[in-house]
């Protein structure tokens, strides 16, 4: 069956992905003759960009970055320092799993969340860096992309090579505060960190990767407070967090998904076509799900489950509502799928009783 993807505007006929019947049949491989594409409707001109920026509110990250030394602002960019939103979803998972192995009537370990906020600053940054080694090429053809340091020139490959080199270090410094058996989880994960980038050429399903690769902090987490995983525990919530991945990722790449064909780069958002919102009710239900299943495990009370309840709402909410052939719309619904839902996060550390009884967020 072949999913259709509508051009925009600017380009005439209709693209057939399928995960049979790969991109470069529709568009045969040429050499690049140094064009940036912009098959997008999405994507504006220079023009049009700059006086829309006139009325966007710069964020506080981004004023944080370019307040820096010119020197040091493409390495800041190249760790997506401008743009923290990748650092949380990195840490979440380990939030989770840390707070389900807290003692029961008692408060997640701060020291060690504060430990995992750290370590997942510091690997989100590296695994950027490898992103856009791998991407560079690509990155020059896509007007989203094009500035990005590696793409733009701003850093040499060496210097690339020698800074993720540094955030790597910094990074192993921070996983050796943890206990052996951490230690050897959390190295085992550095295989997905690499590989991820490469998974965008080879199958639809790279969206699936990053999920598995991102909530690794869910069996991390457990095991830095308890010395070992109980998989009853860390498995349903290993699996929510990929499926929460795959909703928010899913979305996030039909804003790319005209430029992404032409350049032959996969997606799910390429995959499911429109057919999108089945498939991420249907991840959405494994979320609920796996999380449900996590906390009966770890006998939480109904404060939990309340939360679960709640999320699940707010994500059925946001799908129904989606529109995947708006880029614009897509980008306005990650902000309460990603950012809104760390309340109840917060929330959680204001509950007390007998029982375990931090809310866990979606």
């Amino acid at each position: 069956m072949f999913c259709f993807a509508r051009f925009s505007s600017e380009c005439k006929g209709i693209l057939y992905s399928s995960p049979v019947y790969t991109l470069t049949r529709n568009f045969p491989r040429r050499p690049w003759n140094g064009t940036v594409y912009s098959t997008s409707k999405f994507v504006h001109s220079d023009k049009q960009h700059n006086e829309k920026q006139q009325f966007v509110k710069i964020r506080l990250a981004e004023k944080l970055v370019d307040s820096c030394p010119k020197q040091i602002q493409p390495y800041l960019k190249l760790m997506r320092i401008d743009r923290p939103i990748g650092t949380w979803l990195l840490f979440w998972p380990c939030s989770w799993s840390v707070a389900l192995a807290a003692a029961p009537g008692s408060l997640p370990d701060i020291g060690m969340l504060s430990l995992m906020l750290a370590g997942s600053f510091v690997m989100r940054g590296a695994g950027c860096t490898i992103n856009d080694m791998w991407d560079q090429k690509n990155d020059r053809k896509v007007e989203r992309t094009k500035s990005r340091p590696l793409a733009s020139n701003q850093i040499t490959p060496f210097n690339a090579w020698v800074f993720l080199g540094a955030q790597l270090s910094v990074g192993l410094a921070i996983l050796l505060q943890l206990n052996w058996y951490s230690i050897v989880l959390g190295a085992s994960s550095l295989g997905l960190v690499i590989s991820y980038p490469l998974m965008k050429r080879i199958t639809y399903w790279p969206q699936l990767v990053l999920g598995l690769t991102l909530n690794w902090g869910a069996l991390i987490g457990y095991s830095a407070i308890q010395g070992y995983c109980d998989w009853s525990i860390c498995l349903p919530l290993y699996a929510a967090g990929v499926t929460w991945t795959l909703v928010y990722d899913t979305i996030y790449a039909h804003q790319d998904k005209y430029d992404d064909a032409v350049v032959g780069v996969k997606s799910t958002a390429l995959r499911f076509g429109e057919a999108t919102p089945k498939w991420l009710m249907g991840f959405s239900l494994a979320t609920v799900t796996g999380f449900t299943l996590a906390g009966i495990t770890a006998e939480q009370s109904w404060p939990f489950y309340v939360a679960v309840l709640a999320s699940s709402a707010h994500l059925i909410r946001q799908i129904t509502t989606l529109n995947i052939n708006d880029g614009e719309h897509c980008a306005k619904l990650l902000i309460p799928i990603k950012i809104l839902v760390l309340l109840y996060f917060w929330v959680a550390f204001l509950v007390h009783g007998v029982n375990k009884l931090f809310i866990i967020i979606i």
